[in-house]
């Protein structure tokens, strides 16, 4: 009998500990941001506001100090505190711009802006007259290829550019709806745009994206009415998933301050606005740094990851020897995020 007893004792106490240990994996889920506030404290970041002679809107985060600018370009549904955990780092050897992009956080939301050469222009003008000096330009995913546009046409205050994972090529129409990019993305956003809205974006998006449909499919239908259930819950919020690491929704906080017509340029390439990726990367004469997050193929030959290999080398070599490619060890997307030193020690190697 006392056998009995210490061992549901024992199975007790780890069914307490096992209980505690979720508790605190679900409280750390749900303050994900706690620790990019901290950051932005830590280094006084400032928000501020760049408004062109015509009424445009360049929102921007800026860390002040005596060393030389870098321009941070954020990717597709985020906002330009998404780099807050490289930002401590990053400030010790860099005066950081870190912009919204057109569409996203508090930057201009105006459909005629959605193009890669409107809003790059916008950007070039942003470095001449806001930072008005040599300056490293660092773009990730789409950012990145903007960063590109910037770095080909962007003149004599263009110091070099960073190329964070970009779906090159593939967003400029390369087996375009066999990507990933199209297929967990800018589809789903499209036909979400396109149904009756009963859902919230949340729900439809898990219900439909490629991911989901790959590795989980049995379970987002549950997923799906899960989160349709908080929005309905907490109406005007974004939603919020303890259970699931944030690295799988973290981007719905970022949605709550982005247009869907952005999105819709990149799903139909009127984003490119006739300019192709070859001809960018051609035009690029500053030192460059491609960063690629490691090929990943489905099962059913689908790629899992921004650019193959053979894309990312392919980019290089239009650009010319003035570039260097490395590669992550995985295919995590979010570089900055996933692997912060790596892409800390990348950006720094770029410095004068």
């Amino acid at each position: 009998m006392k056998k009995v007893t210490k061992i549901s004792a024992i199975v007790l106490s780890l069914i307490g500990v096992s209980g505690i240990a979720f508790g605190v994996y679900w409280y750390h889920n749900l303050h994900w941001y706690d620790k990019y506030e901290k950051n932005l404290k830590e280094v006084s970041a400032v928000e501020k506001q760049y408004t062109l002679p015509e009424g445009s809107i360049i929102n921007y985060g800026e860390v002040e100090n005596d060393n030389p600018p870098l321009l941070l370009i954020h990717g597709q549904m985020s906002i330009w505190q998404d780099y807050a955990l490289v930002l401590p780092e990053l400030s010790k050897r860099w005066h950081i711009y870190s912009i919204d992009v057109y569409g996203h956080g508090k930057s201009s939301h105006d459909k005629d802006l959605y193009y890669i050469d409107r809003n790059g222009d916008d950007i070039i003008r942003f470095i001449n007259e806001v930072i008005g000096k040599p300056t490293v330009v660092a773009g990730h995913s789409n950012g990145a290829i903007t960063a590109a546009y910037v770095a080909a046409y962007g003149g004599e205050n263009i110091a070099a550019a960073i190329l964070e994972d970009p779906p090159i090529f593939s967003t400029g129409g390369e087996g375009w709806e066999k990507s990933f990019a199209y297929l967990d993305t800018y589809k789903p956003l499209h036909d979400y745009d396109q149904s009756d809205h009963s859902q919230c974006w949340e729900s439809y998006y898990l219900e439909h994206c490629l991911w989901g449909q790959l590795f989980m499919k049995n379970a987002m239908p549950g997923l799906a009415s899960f989160a349709q259930s908080y929005h309905d819950r907490h109406p005007g919020e974004a939603v919020k998933i303890g259970f699931l690491p944030y690295s799988v929704w973290y981007v719905f906080e970022y949605a709550q301050k982005y247009d869907f017509a952005y999105g819709e340029n990149f799903y139909d390439l009127s984003w490119n606005h006739g300019h192709t990726h070859e001809d960018i990367l051609r035009s690029i004469e500053v030192p460059c740094l491609y960063i690629h997050a490691k090929q990943n193929v489905a099962d059913d030959g689908t790629f899992l990851c921004a650019a193959s290999r053979e894309q990312a080398e392919r980019a290089v070599s239009y650009i010319g020897d003035n570039c260097r490619l490395i590669e992550t060890d995985t295919s995590d997307h979010v570089i900055h995020t996933v692997h912060k030193d790596f892409y800390i020690d990348a950006v720094n190697s770029m410095h004068d």
